[in-house]
């Protein structure tokens, strides 16, 4: 594609979660803390919140990567579902075998067998579970009674949620009150600044290998944060595609027409576009 035109070894501005592209501003790295100091400070249950495309999967990936051999990880990417198959996904991803014909109370007794194994073993197990938004509140509470399994120092079961707001929402009901009591650590994922937008932007290019000056221009730049509001993913798209206008014209810097090819190309923020926007 355009690769050899801007000098780079690979695509800057890819929607796939790479851990190492991740950029650590303030806002990411403290959540990444607040993650890796609740997981091994041994609290039951931790969440995360964020807008569609803010990095939470990306997050998620680079907690698990980072944290030490101490930890045994699990982790459900969908978690649309009843909590006999919430139960059955995270037997699946504890190793658990053959006990898939039984019946709820022998599945709950393997599990706790095998997290008290695990714990023995001096393994801590980590419960990872994305677009917890999608959780039927049945599973959530079902989520709140698997962290009840405990020895007398500690959980055998820790739980991060990452998911959209509609989480809170969630989590406000009456009905699973008792889960949200014993929400310990969370941590709110909102969009960039456009100066750490700025920053992401040079990140990403210098992990793909660019070399060259800056690649945007400061009009362009300002008409990509305001059409993606600084969510990442948008972010992402909208560059790639102003780079390959660019790239279309022979040309390596990207000028605002190149940003607004992309806006208009971009059917989830060309309506947010306005052709009075301050330049």
């Amino acid at each position: 594609m355009y690769k050899a035109h801007y000098g780079l070894r690979e695509l800057p501005f890819g929607i796939t979660p790479d851990t190492s592209f991740f950029f650590a501003c303030d806002a990411y790295q403290a959540a990444l803390n607040t993650l890796l100091i609740a997981a091994y400070g041994g609290e039951g249950f931790i969440k995360i919140v964020g807008e569609v495309g803010t990095g939470k999967t990306l997050l998620c990936r680079k907690l698990i990567a980072a944290l030490d051999s101490t930890f045994y990880t699990a982790y459900i990417p969908n978690p649309y579902l009843e909590p006999r198959a919430l139960m059955d996904a995270l037997a699946d991803e504890l190793g658990i075998e053959g006990e898939r014909d039984a019946d709820q109370h022998r599945l709950l007794k393997s599990i706790n067998k095998r997290l008290l194994d695990l714990a023995r073993g001096g393994k801590k197990v980590l419960l990872c579970l994305d677009e917890a938004q999608a959780l039927p509140l049945e599973s959530l509470e079902a989520l709140r009674l698997l962290t009840n399994l405990e020895t007398e120092k500690r959980k055998l079961l820790q739980i991060v949620m990452f998911g959209q707001p509609e989480l809170d929402e969630k989590l406000s009901q009456q009905s699973i009150r008792q889960l949200m009591q014993r929400i310990t650590f969370d941590y709110y994922l909102g969009p960039l600044s456009k100066n750490d937008m700025t920053y992401y932007l040079s990140h990403r290019l210098h992990v793909a290998g660019y070399a060259g000056g800056p690649l945007f221009s400061p009009y362009a730049l300002r008409w990509l944060h305001k059409a993606s509001g600084g969510i990442p993913r948008l972010i992402n798209i909208l560059a790639h595609k102003a780079m390959l206008a660019a790239y279309g014209e022979g040309r390596h810097q990207i000028e605002t027409r190149h940003m607004k090819a992309a806006v208009a190309d971009t059917a989830s923020v060309k309506n947010k576009s306005r052709p009075w926007w301050p330049l």
